[in-house]
Protein backbone atom coordinates (compact mmCIF):
# COMPACT_ATOMS: atom_id res chain seq x y z
CA UNK A 1 0.00 0.00 0.00
CA UNK A 2 1.51 3.34 -1.01
CA UNK A 3 -0.39 5.15 1.72
CA UNK A 4 1.26 8.58 1.96
CA UNK A 5 2.73 8.55 -1.52
CA UNK A 6 -0.63 7.89 -3.16
CA UNK A 7 -3.12 8.99 -0.51
CA UNK A 8 -1.60 12.33 0.39
CA UNK A 9 1.07 13.28 -2.11
CA UNK A 10 -1.03 12.25 -5.07
CA UNK A 11 -4.28 13.70 -3.83
CA UNK A 12 -3.22 17.29 -3.27
CA UNK A 13 -0.14 19.29 -4.20
CA UNK A 14 0.86 21.56 -1.25
CA UNK A 15 0.34 25.24 -2.00
CA UNK A 16 3.65 26.13 -0.36
CA UNK A 17 5.56 23.49 -2.26
CA UNK A 18 8.75 24.45 -3.96
CA UNK A 19 9.16 24.31 -7.74
CA UNK A 20 11.17 21.08 -7.53
CA UNK A 21 8.59 19.29 -5.42
CA UNK A 22 7.25 16.26 -7.35
CA UNK A 23 3.72 17.06 -8.49
CA UNK A 24 0.79 14.64 -8.10
CA UNK A 25 0.64 14.07 -11.86
CA UNK A 26 4.36 13.33 -11.97
CA UNK A 27 4.15 10.84 -9.13
CA UNK A 28 1.25 9.05 -10.79
CA UNK A 29 3.28 8.72 -13.94
CA UNK A 30 6.53 7.81 -12.19
CA UNK A 31 4.91 5.21 -9.95
CA UNK A 32 2.38 3.81 -12.43
CA UNK A 33 4.13 0.43 -12.47
CA UNK A 34 5.68 0.52 -8.99
CA UNK A 35 5.68 -2.76 -7.11
CA UNK A 36 5.08 -1.09 -3.76
CA UNK A 37 5.81 1.95 -1.60
CA UNK A 38 9.56 1.39 -1.43
CA UNK A 39 9.82 0.95 -5.20
CA UNK A 40 7.74 4.08 -5.80
CA UNK A 41 10.00 6.04 -3.46
CA UNK A 42 13.07 4.86 -5.31
CA UNK A 43 11.58 5.85 -8.66
CA UNK A 44 10.81 9.34 -7.34
CA UNK A 45 14.33 9.53 -5.94
CA UNK A 46 15.83 8.90 -9.37
CA UNK A 47 14.01 11.95 -10.70
CA UNK A 48 14.82 14.12 -7.68
CA UNK A 49 18.53 13.33 -7.69
CA UNK A 50 18.66 14.67 -11.24
CA UNK A 51 16.67 17.77 -10.30
CA UNK A 52 18.75 18.49 -7.21
CA UNK A 53 22.33 17.97 -8.40
CA UNK A 54 24.94 17.71 -5.69
CA UNK A 55 22.39 17.17 -2.92
CA UNK A 56 22.41 13.37 -2.77
CA UNK A 57 23.62 10.26 -4.53
CA UNK A 58 22.79 6.57 -4.47
CA UNK A 59 25.49 3.96 -3.79
CA UNK A 60 23.78 0.58 -3.72
CA UNK A 61 21.83 0.28 -0.47
CA UNK A 62 23.18 3.64 0.73
CA UNK A 63 21.59 7.03 0.16
CA UNK A 64 24.23 9.69 0.81
CA UNK A 65 22.96 13.22 1.45
CA UNK A 66 25.30 16.21 1.50
CA UNK A 67 25.24 18.17 4.73
CA UNK A 68 25.83 21.92 4.75
CA UNK A 69 28.32 23.46 5.05
CA UNK A 70 30.15 20.12 5.06
CA UNK A 71 29.75 16.42 5.75
CA UNK A 72 27.56 13.56 4.58
CA UNK A 73 24.55 11.82 6.12
CA UNK A 74 24.07 8.16 5.19
CA UNK A 75 20.78 6.28 5.12
CA UNK A 76 21.20 2.55 4.61
CA UNK A 77 18.40 0.33 3.32
CA UNK A 78 17.77 -2.95 5.13
CA UNK A 79 16.90 -5.92 2.93
CA UNK A 80 15.10 -8.19 5.37
CA UNK A 81 11.81 -10.04 4.72
CA UNK A 82 10.54 -9.26 8.23
CA UNK A 83 12.13 -5.89 9.00
CA UNK A 84 12.75 -4.28 5.62
CA UNK A 85 13.55 -0.58 5.56
CA UNK A 86 14.16 1.78 2.67
CA UNK A 87 15.08 5.44 2.30
CA UNK A 88 14.48 7.58 -0.78
CA UNK A 89 15.27 11.22 -1.48
CA UNK A 90 11.96 13.08 -1.71
CA UNK A 91 12.50 16.83 -1.58
CA UNK A 92 14.73 19.69 -0.45
CA UNK A 93 13.42 22.30 1.99
CA UNK A 94 16.00 24.95 1.19
CA UNK A 95 14.25 27.60 3.27
CA UNK A 96 15.15 25.72 6.47
CA UNK A 97 18.25 23.93 5.14
CA UNK A 98 16.62 20.52 5.37
CA UNK A 99 15.94 17.46 3.23
CA UNK A 100 12.93 15.14 3.22
CA UNK A 101 13.53 11.41 3.00
CA UNK A 102 10.63 9.10 2.14
CA UNK A 103 10.96 6.11 4.46
CA UNK A 104 9.30 2.69 4.45
CA UNK A 105 9.50 0.17 7.27
CA UNK A 106 7.78 -3.10 6.39
CA UNK A 107 4.23 -1.86 5.60
CA UNK A 108 4.57 1.55 7.30
CA UNK A 109 5.54 4.77 5.55
CA UNK A 110 6.90 7.95 7.12
CA UNK A 111 8.97 11.01 6.22
CA UNK A 112 12.32 11.76 7.80
CA UNK A 113 13.36 15.41 7.93
CA UNK A 114 17.15 15.77 7.94
CA UNK A 115 18.63 19.05 9.14
CA UNK A 116 21.67 19.55 6.93
CA UNK A 117 23.53 21.77 9.39
CA UNK A 118 23.25 19.50 12.42
CA UNK A 119 22.52 16.05 10.92
CA UNK A 120 19.54 15.83 13.30
CA UNK A 121 16.63 13.73 12.08
CA UNK A 122 12.92 14.01 12.83
CA UNK A 123 10.33 11.44 11.77
CA UNK A 124 6.84 12.51 10.67
CA UNK A 125 3.84 10.26 9.94
CA UNK A 126 3.08 12.19 6.73
CA UNK A 127 4.82 14.70 4.51
CA UNK A 128 5.45 17.92 6.49
CA UNK A 129 4.52 21.16 4.72
CA UNK A 130 6.41 24.33 5.62
CA UNK A 131 4.55 27.51 6.60
CA UNK A 132 5.18 30.71 4.62
CA UNK A 133 6.96 32.30 7.61
CA UNK A 134 9.18 29.20 8.02
CA UNK A 135 8.20 28.92 11.69
CA UNK A 136 5.99 25.84 11.52
CA UNK A 137 5.25 22.60 9.68
CA UNK A 138 1.94 20.81 9.30
CA UNK A 139 1.21 17.12 8.74
CA UNK A 140 -2.08 15.40 7.90
CA UNK A 141 -1.94 11.74 8.91
CA UNK A 142 -5.42 10.69 7.82
CA UNK A 143 -6.52 7.45 6.18
CA UNK A 144 -8.97 4.61 6.68
CA UNK A 145 -6.46 2.29 8.37
CA UNK A 146 -3.32 2.56 10.51
CA UNK A 147 -3.26 6.37 10.73
CA UNK A 148 -3.45 8.65 13.76
CA UNK A 149 -6.19 10.63 11.96
CA UNK A 150 -4.70 13.87 13.23
CA UNK A 151 -3.74 17.20 11.74
CA UNK A 152 -0.63 18.32 13.65
CA UNK A 153 1.19 21.64 13.64
CA UNK A 154 4.88 21.46 14.53
CA UNK A 155 6.85 24.42 15.87
CA UNK A 156 10.38 25.08 14.61
CA UNK A 157 12.63 26.61 17.25
CA UNK A 158 16.34 26.73 16.49
CA UNK A 159 17.38 23.14 15.84
CA UNK A 160 14.32 21.71 17.59
CA UNK A 161 10.98 20.62 16.14
CA UNK A 162 8.08 19.88 18.49
CA UNK A 163 4.34 19.28 18.36
CA UNK A 164 2.47 22.50 19.04
CA UNK A 165 -1.14 21.89 18.00
CA UNK A 166 -3.15 18.77 17.23
CA UNK A 167 -6.66 18.19 15.91
CA UNK A 168 -8.37 14.81 15.76
CA UNK A 169 -10.39 14.79 12.56
CA UNK A 170 -13.95 13.36 12.38
CA UNK A 171 -14.10 9.57 12.13
CA UNK A 172 -15.90 9.85 8.77
CA UNK A 173 -12.81 11.28 7.06
CA UNK A 174 -10.97 8.80 4.86
CA UNK A 175 -8.08 11.03 3.76
CA UNK A 176 -6.89 14.63 4.01
CA UNK A 177 -4.14 17.00 2.94
CA UNK A 178 -3.19 20.19 4.77
CA UNK A 179 -1.57 23.27 3.23
CA UNK A 180 -1.00 26.84 4.36
CA UNK A 181 -3.32 29.67 3.25
CA UNK A 182 -1.07 32.02 5.21
CA UNK A 183 1.19 31.76 8.26
CA UNK A 184 -1.82 31.63 10.62
CA UNK A 185 -4.37 29.67 8.58
CA UNK A 186 -4.51 26.11 7.30
CA UNK A 187 -6.51 24.92 4.31
CA UNK A 188 -7.51 21.27 4.75
CA UNK A 189 -8.86 19.25 1.85
CA UNK A 190 -10.52 15.96 2.74
CA UNK A 191 -12.78 13.14 1.66
CA UNK A 192 -15.54 11.79 3.88
CA UNK A 193 -18.01 9.06 2.99
CA UNK A 194 -20.03 9.98 -0.08
CA UNK A 195 -18.52 13.48 -0.01
CA UNK A 196 -15.62 13.00 -2.40
CA UNK A 197 -13.93 16.35 -1.86
CA UNK A 198 -14.38 19.21 0.57
CA UNK A 199 -12.28 21.99 2.05
CA UNK A 200 -12.19 23.56 5.50
CA UNK A 201 -10.01 26.39 6.78
CA UNK A 202 -8.72 26.48 10.33
CA UNK A 203 -6.95 29.31 12.11
CA UNK A 204 -4.12 28.40 14.47
CA UNK A 205 -6.02 30.36 17.11
CA UNK A 206 -9.09 28.12 16.74
CA UNK A 207 -10.21 26.61 20.05
CA UNK A 208 -10.68 23.19 18.41
CA UNK A 209 -6.92 22.61 18.57
CA UNK A 210 -5.41 20.61 21.39
CA UNK A 211 -2.45 22.71 22.50
CA UNK A 212 0.69 20.81 23.42
CA UNK A 213 2.54 22.43 26.35
CA UNK A 214 6.09 23.51 25.40
CA UNK A 215 8.84 21.30 26.80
Amino acid sequence: MLRHVVLVALSCVPLAAQALHPTPAEIREICANAEGAAHCGRLVETVQIQRLPGLARRDGANLLVSLYPQGTATFTDVDDPLNARSYSLWDSLDAINAVLIYTTTSDATTFTLLQRRTNRRFVFPAEPVLAPDRQRLVTADVCSKDCSNEIVVWKLSGDAIARELAWKVPSSWSDAAATWKDADTLRIEYSAGAQLEATVERKLSDTAWIRVPPR
